[in-house]
Parts: structure tokens; sequence; C-alpha cells
């Protein structure tokens, strides 16, 4: 890691290794844990006593604020090994820098550059043997911060913790998903939280989808709080439409999350010069586009699932058939360099990819 200011951290190694436990090849995405985890702890906006510790339980007082009030916030990311097998990571400034916008919207401390990016390097080079060299599988990274005040009363926490666990993964995906449009529950609002990475928006999350999966389908789009008309995110990603020659995704409008995967797509293509239009989707607008023919792709975007390729999307009841995959120029372009870019089979020209 580079640009960072020394920090002493407290180094603790487990005397038992979990690994040969591990199957690299039969991973269940979020399962198997490495070995170590970050810990940081913070005082009225003063953060002490970080450490690197074996991974396992953590004491909490059943009054603890963040289990009643929410104040709980995290990251994606991931650590990929190069074509001579070192460690590195993918844009974890980004990954910093959309933690500290999330801390800021729940009225929680922001966490210093050089303490997020030391304790995040260090953990991953002690823990890199738990990276999965396999195509498409990475070591899976959850940075998060959770309020520690034991007090029952509403109020911005007074303390904090701030923790980084990894663990192994395979594709979020294998498959191609069949998504439903929801026209019931809504993920998000002006004025409210869709731009934060908080838990609250995937605990809400969790109902419509289930229901969805009882119907039939894998993951639901979601639509504007006011309309039901226009398309936002679907379950934990990013949207992405290919109409014509032309790539549409939805404007960073205040309810949708700022993807780091979302923007390295959108900077891939129009470096390669196809045109990427960021604003207001309809499903109308949708509908019409592939009753000509035009809907040519449609995929989401984020860390765990990379490119979530969509075979149908359904709406009331009307389902739209995509294209065989494999047919697919945009997702498959996308997928195909991202994963060599993350791993250094091919040049990163964008300056992201963050040797440990």
């Amino acid at each position: 890691m580079q640009n960072t200011s020394a920090i002493s951290i407290k180094i603790t190694k487990t005397n038992h290794s979990r690994i040969e436990q591990c199957d690299f090849n039969n991973i269940q995405f979020g399962t198997i844990f490495a070995d170590h985890m970050f810990r940081v702890d913070c005082t009225d906006g003063q953060w002490h006593d970080p450490q690197i510790l074996p991974y396992g339980e953590i004491s909490l007082s059943p009054s603890l604020s963040a289990l009643h009030y929410g104040q709980s916030i995290f990251e994606g990311m991931k650590a990929f090994k190069d074509t001579q097998g070192a460690p590195q990571l993918f844009r974890p400034a980004d990954n910093w820098k959309r933690l500290n916008q999330s801390a800021q919207r729940m009225a929680m401390p922001t966490i210093p550059y050089d303490l997020f990016m030391q304790g995040l390097g260090t953990l991953v080079s002690i823990d890199q043997n738990w990276i999965p060299t396999k195509e498409g599988s990475a070591l899976y990274v959850r940075p998060f911060m959770f309020a520690t005040d034991d007090f029952v009363g509403v109020r911005p926490s007074r303390h904090f913790s701030f923790i980084i666990f990894c663990c192994p993964v395979n594709s979020y995906y294998p498959k191609p998903i069949h998504v439903k449009v929801e026209q019931k529950y809504v993920r998000a609002f002006d004025g409210g939280i869709g731009t934060a990475k908080a838990a609250g928006n995937y605990g809400l999350s969790m109902l419509p989808t289930l229901e969805a999966q009882q119907q039939g389908f894998d993951q639901i789009i979601w639509t504007d709080g006011a309309e039901h008309q226009y398309v936002e995110e679907s379950g934990t990603t990013n949207l992405f439409f290919v109409v014509g020659d032309t790539v549409l995704t939805p404007a960073l409008d205040g309810t949708i999350l700022e993807g780091v995967t979302r923007d390295s797509c959108i900077q891939l293509l129009r470096s390669k010069g196809i045109e990427v239009q960021e604003r207001k989707i309809s499903i109308q607008e949708l509908a019409d586009a592939h009753q000509k023919g035009l809907l040519n792709d449609a995929f989401g975007t984020g860390t765990a699932a990379l490119i979530a390729k969509i075979a149908s999307i359904t709406n009331n009841g009307n389902r739209m058939e995509l294209p065989p995959v494999e047919q697919r120029k945009i997702s498959n372009l996308l997928y195909s360099e991202l994963e060599q870019i993350r791993t250094s089979k091919i040049p990163d020209p964008f300056g992201w990819v963050v040797k440990v």
C-alpha cells in the first residue's frame, strides 16, 4: 500500500489456521471466513487501539445502540492475486470515500484514510493465502462500522467499532437471473438514505425479495418511490441496459448507491468510444425498446456480482426475454476486461489496482 503514514497496529496471529478446511473450488458465498480481522474503536471522534486479531466472536451488550437504532454501515470490496501471485486490491480508496459518505449521513465518525488503508493492507497481507485464484473468485473484504453505546436512548452514539474481515468467494450469480419489477415496496426516496451503504437499506429489502423468489424470480428491480415508473437498482446491484448501441444507466439522483463497479463500467465503456447515458429510465421505455427488438442487454453491477446478467424482466405479469448471454457484446466485454484488470492479466490504464 502506498501514500499512508505509519500507524502502530497490534498484531495477534491465530495459532490454528482454518485454511485447510476450505475447499476453494466449492465455496458458498459468505460462509467461510479467513483467519484474522482488523478492529479499531472510536470514542468521541477519536480512533484508538487498532489491532489485528484472530477472526471470532465479539462481545455485545443487549442495549447496544446499533441493535436498536440502526447506526450501522458497511462496504464491500475484493482482493485478488496478480499473475505472479502477489495480493492486490481494486479501487480501495473509493470504498474508503464511500464509507465516510455513509458515515456522515448516519451521524457516525469518519475514519482517516491512513488508518483504513493500513488496517486493510495489513489484514490482506497476513491472510493472502486465503485469496483464491480460480477465475471469477476472489477474497471478499467486508469493512463495517457500528455504534456501541451501552445506552437505550435515541441519540447519535458516542462510541463506535470499525472491523474488517474477509471471506473467499466464488461467483455470486453463477447463471443469468430472472427479475421482477417491484411495484409495491420502495427501497429509497428523496431525502432518505438510498445513497448510504447502511444496514437498514438491506434489511428492508428482505421481504420484497423473498416474495419475488417465492414467485419464481431471482431478484427484483426497485423503482422510484413517487411513481413506480423509473428503474433504480436491482437487489444489491446498479443497473445497466443496452438499447440499440447505447448503454443506459440510472443517474445518481440521491436515491441510488454510487457503485464502484458501476463507475468502473462507465469509464471502461467510454474509453472505448461506447456511448453511456446516465439518466432516468422508465419501465415503459424499456418495454418499447424490447417490443422493437432493441433491448439487447441488461445487467447489474456490484462488487459481489461484478456483472450479473439478466435473463428476463417481468413487469405486471408481462415478461421480457432478453437475448442469449453469449450474444451480448457489452456485458461480456465488461466482465472479461474488468476480471482481467483486477488480476493484472491485462494492463490497468485507469490506475485502479493497488498492490498490497
